[in-house]
């Protein structure tokens, strides 16, 4: 039996409902709930917003996603492609600032057949790697062990993108706002 012990996930375990507030698309209605710091939201520009990803691959995994629903990369405008790319790159720069990784992952997963879990709003995830990451847990078990709380890599990747140029934090456990 594989046991990997992680007490601050009893929170999100023991919740009454997995997104009470969202009715329908998730990256679409988050942005709006209020509470960034709650929601994970870590960075917003005037087309996309970067957040942590509830279940990630590696401390940091996040994931930059355009306020744009849809599923189809071609549909999105010129200007939300570019400020999609430009928080793509401004998300590595805070990352290698909070995190010091010896590389990254990133990508999208594009139509059902690519094995995301949501396939109708798209989204590019990016993720730390360090250099011997990958161990026996994942390999004989079919078990990862992330090593930092969700709400601790918060804390360092929001400062990061908080000691950015170009950026503000307009409120207490708000998103930073990238201009």
């Amino acid at each position: 039996m594989e046991q990997v012990f992680a007490p601050w996930r009893i929170e999100w375990v023991r919740r009454d409902e997995p997104n009470p507030d969202i009715e329908e698309c998730v990256f679409c209605e988050l942005p709006d709930l209020g509470d960034d710091r709650e929601n994970l939201l870590v960075a917003r520009s005037e087309h996309a917003f970067v957040m942590l990803n509830n279940y990630p691959y590696n401390p940091g995994h996040l994931m930059v996603i355009p306020h744009s629903h849809t599923g189809e990369y071609a549909a999105l405008a010129e200007d939300v492609l570019l400020d999609h790319a430009c928080l793509k790159q401004r998300t590595f720069d805070a990352l290698e600032a909070a995190l010091d990784p010896d590389g990254f992952n990133a990508g999208l997963n594009l139509g059902h057949g690519a094995g995301g879990s949501i396939d109708d709003h798209l989204h590019t995830h990016v993720v730390p790697r360090w250099e011997g990451d990958t161990n026996f847990m994942p390999v004989l078990s079919d078990t990862t062990v992330i090593v930092e709380a969700l709400e601790a890599t918060y804390e360092h990747v929001h400062d990061a993108f908080a000691a950015q140029e170009g950026t503000t934090v307009p409120s207490e456990g708000g998103a930073v706002v990238v201009e």
